[in-house]
Parts: C-alpha cells; sequence; structure tokens
C-alpha cells in the first residue's frame, strides 16, 4: 500500500510539473506565433519560426529535467555519437504508447533538428497541446477508411497533399520528420488481427515514408532507424509517471538514402514494391533487434543523468 501510495505522488508530482512547464513555455509560444502573423514579412516570419523551435526545445528540456527529478526510469542508449544538428532526418520508430515521445523528445532534443511529426487531425483539440502543435508547424492529417473513400472518391489523396506541403515548409531548415510507421500504437490484439508475421510490431506502411522521401527532393540523406524496449512492457503515461517502468533501451541506427529508396511510390509499380520489401526487411531486422534487447542481460545501474550527455548501452544489437 505505501508503495502504491509513493508511486501515485511520484507521478501526481511529476504531471503538476509537466503542467506548470506546458503552460509558461507555451504561453511564450502563442506570443511569438502571434507575432509571426501580424507581421507578414518573410524574414520576420522566419525569424518567429526559429524563435518558436528554440522554446519548444527550451520545453523539452525543462521536460526531460523533470523526468530526471521525479523518474525512476533507467535511459540507456546507444547510436548517438554521429548526429548532426545541420542534417535533414528521417526518424523511424515502433510505437508502443505515448511514453515513446518522450524518450524519443529526450534523446534527440539538440543532437539532431527539431522532431515533427505527423498528427492526426482530431488531436488538434486536445487541450493546449493541440494547438502549440499547430503553432509549430506540425502537419495535421485525417485518415480515411477504405470503404470511406469508396463512398468519397474525391477524398482519395488529401493525406498526400497535406504532406507534399507540409514538406514544401521543411525545406527551408534542417528538420527531423518522425514517423511511426506501424500508424497505430503496438498490442497483441491488433497483431492478431493483423496477422503480423513479426513478433514483436505491426505491419509496417511505406506509402507515408516513400511520399516524404521524394517530397523532400534529396534533402534528407540519413534515415535513423529507432528501437525502444521497456523493462516491463508497453505501460501507460501514467505508469511512466509514477516510476513503474524501471528501465529503457534505445537503439539507434544511421541508415543512408540511397537513390533506390526514392521514386514514385504511387505511379510506379516496380518501384513500390521494391521500396516494400525495403521495409519489411528493415522491419523484421527491427524485431530481432527487440527480441535482443529484451533477453540481454541487465545493465549496470546507473542513469543517464549520472554520465553526462548520456550513456551508452552495452547491448550487440545493429
Amino acid at each position: 500500500m505505501l508503495r502504491f501510495l509513493l508511486g501515485w505522488a511520484r507521478g501526481a508530482l511529476s504531471a503538476i510539473l509537466y503542467a506548470i512547464n506546458t503552460a509558461f513555455w507555451v504561453s511564450l509560444l502563442f506570443i511569438v506565433i502571434t507575432a509571426r502573423v501580424i507581421i507578414p514579412i518573410a524574414s520576420w516570419r522566419r525569424l518567429c519560426g526559429r524563435a518558436a523551435i528554440s522554446i519548444a526545445e527550451n520545453w523539452i528540456s525543462c521536460n526531460n529535467l523533470n523526468q530526471r527529478i521525479t523518474g525512476r526510469t533507467r535511459l540507456y542508449i546507444q547510436g548517438v555519437d554521429s548526429l548532426k544538428r545541420a542534417e535533414w532526418y528521417l526518424v523511424l520508430s515502433n510505437h508502443q504508447s505515448w511514453v515513446d515521445i518522450l524518450i524519443l523528445q529526450r534523446v534527440f532534443n539538440r543532437k539532431i533538428p527539431f522532431l515533427k511529426f505527423f498528427i492526426k487531425k482530431e488531436l488538434f483539440w486536445f487541450p493546449v497541446l493541440g494547438q502549440a502543435w499547430w503553432a509549430l508547424d506540425f502537419p495535421f492529417i485525417k485518415r480515411y477508411s477504405k470503404r470511406f473513400l469508396e463512398k468519397y472518391p474525391h477524398l482519395k489523396g488529401t493525406d498526400l497533399e497535406i504532406t507534399r506541403k507540409a514538406c514544401e515548409k521543411f525545406k527551408a531548415l534542417p528538420i527531423s520528420i518522425m514517423n511511426f510507421v506501424e500508424g497505430t500504437r503496438f498490442s497483441q490484439a491488433k497483431r492478431a488481427r493483423q496477422q503480423s508475421p513479426h513478433t514483436h510490431l505491426l505491419k509496417a506502411k511505406a506509402g507515408g515514408i516513400a511520399f516524404v522521401l521524394q517530397a523532400m527532393e534529396g534533402r534528407i540523406h540519413r534515415i535513423l532507424d529507432v528501437t525502444i524496449v521497456y523493462s516491463e512492457g508497453p505501460r501507460t503515461f501514467w505508469a511512466f509517471l509514477c516510476g513503474k517502468i524501471e528501465e529503457a533501451r534505445v537503439h539507434i541506427r544511421s541508415l543512408p538514402v540511397t537513390a533506390d529508396l526514392v521514386g514514385d511510390y504511387a505511379e510506379d509499380p516496380q518501384f513500390r514494391e521494391r521500396f516494400q520489401q525495403w521495409l519489411n526487411h528493415l522491419w523484421q531486422e527491427k524485431d530481432h533487434c527487440i527480441q535482443e534487447l529484451i533477453t540481454s542481460p541487465p545493465l549496470p545501474d546507473c542513469t543517464e543523468w549520472a554520465q553526462q550527455p548520456i550513456i551508452q548501452n552495452r547491448t550487440s544489437c545493429s
């Protein structure tokens, strides 16, 4: 009972700190965005855009500090050595819970350009955060089922057009485009329903990332293949706040974007098949990597905070 109460108190304190931190930085963000809208001068808007990104990075840094003060999760990371802030990246990761986003932000903040990801349109109405994502130019997309598109065929390709417009904005400054290619959070029920060939992953969806690589017109030279594993398996955001995730292991591979990975996915069937095969092979390797991370021996009892700037994972997953 005492352990439960201590966990609940830890979670409540962490949630309060997240709320205060978010309210402070988002207030500054809205001031900057209002200034950007009022003065329609290109150079001024670019300056405001840089200021908005700086605010967001400070917001994440304070969130990371909150995790180190109130959290109990030890973070072991491999593969951040050669990352650059002046490079465009496409970041691909497995997806288990909302905690993944916090872990990715903690790992990559100020090591690569600011992470942006495609968000379901409905999340625009999520209090404060939805509007903050909009202010930071996160692209909002509306996913339609095949049955819906058969009924309303004029909406087909809407997501691709939104992606194209977002990528036009992303060309101006180095950016990291985040994509959970499974399309949703992993669960054994979803895996069974999909009849996924993988043990720890859902099927990967190739169309979105293929279109991003094409739309960015050669600016993306590296793909960051990220694998996240939690010691207790997928857990909720509240469990993370309460310190119920003792360890997270993050493995990162930097892969080159070769010429055969850029093409017309929608109109070229040969390219589409080749790209799907490449992604399926990548996902098969990731499934093996997850298994290795799960079964590897316990790591030394130390934290990211203890060894700045970041500690290195001892696993051999490659």
